[in-house]
């Protein structure tokens, strides 16, 4: 089993997607100050009337219970208290869930201006490679892997890798019965059929990248988790065929370049 070690002056803020942190009995005021007049952000004093206008929130909306917000403004809500915590390191679980887009832009904002260490799960992918700096992996076996930059990022480290090791048992030196016969330059020929897949994969990756554009845009929609979960089932799943797929397509690519 591994081991977390925390470091002695860790501040931890965590968002929470189930709202759990909020009261709903409470109103948005008493939630977000316990009634006071004014909270401390990045360490100087903001009037919360002004603060929670920053989330969308209209005077007259302060004082009303949490019970009576939608998803999206207890999410708003919700993120507002988070960025008045005094904390060095930020957690967050699905962050962009029921924001609308003029919201999503504001967390995107805040979250690159934050000086601290983010840790945030997201199926929002777009919003993965607008912010993050680093991915962490699941790759079996208990491995996790880290990759420079975000999801996208990934796609292209990993057809990167594939390419790699798929070409490292070929370093062998062939006995003179199995060497193929080659170009004078030292490179296979490729075939007619291999010249021919070449040509098209370009094609076909492009339209496999705006298949995926498309769909990661339906997933960053307010109102994608909100659907039947069929659809939403269909949609994720769709959308880790096109991930394979492209792996794939681009390990391919690169594999008869090298050899052409």
């Amino acid at each position: 089993m591994g081991q977390v070690v925390l470091g002695t002056r860790l501040q931890i803020a965590y968002f929470d997607q189930h709202r759990r942190l909020l009261d709903p009995e409470k109103s948005v005021r008493d939630n977000l100050s316990e009634g006071g007049n004014y909270v401390n952000v990045r360490g100087r004093p903001r009037h919360v009337i002004g603060y929670l206008r920053d989330f969308l929130f209209p005077p007259e909306r302060i004082d009303s219970p949490v019970k009576a917000l939608s998803g999206g403004e207890r999410n708003r809500l919700l993120l507002a208290r988070l960025f008045t915590q005094p904390a060095n390191m930020m957690v967050l679980d699905e962050p962009t869930n029921d924001l609308d887009v003029d919201t999503l832009e504001l967390l995107e904002e805040l979250l690159t201006e934050y000086e601290g260490t983010l840790l945030l799960v997201s199926h929002d992918r777009a919003f993965l490679d607008n912010v993050v700096t680093s991915t962490l992996v699941f790759e079996g076996d208990g491995r996790v892997g880290e990759y420079v930059g975000g999801y996208e990022d990934w796609l292209r480290q990993r057809a990167s890798r594939a390419v790699t090791q798929k070409r490292e048992p070929a370093t062998a030196k062939p006995t003179d019965a199995a060497r193929p016969e080659s170009s004078a330059g030292g490179r296979r020929k490729l075939s007619y059929k291999e010249q021919r897949e070449l040509e098209l994969l370009p094609v076909q990756i492009q339209a496999l990248e705006a298949e995926q554009a498309a769909l990661n845009a339906r997933v960053s929609d307010s109102g994608f988790y909100q659907q039947d979960k069929t659809a939403i089932t269909e949609t994720l799943t769709r959308l880790e065929e096109l991930r394979i797929a492209l792996v794939t397509a681009y390990a391919r690519w690169e594999e008869l370049e090298g050899a052409g």
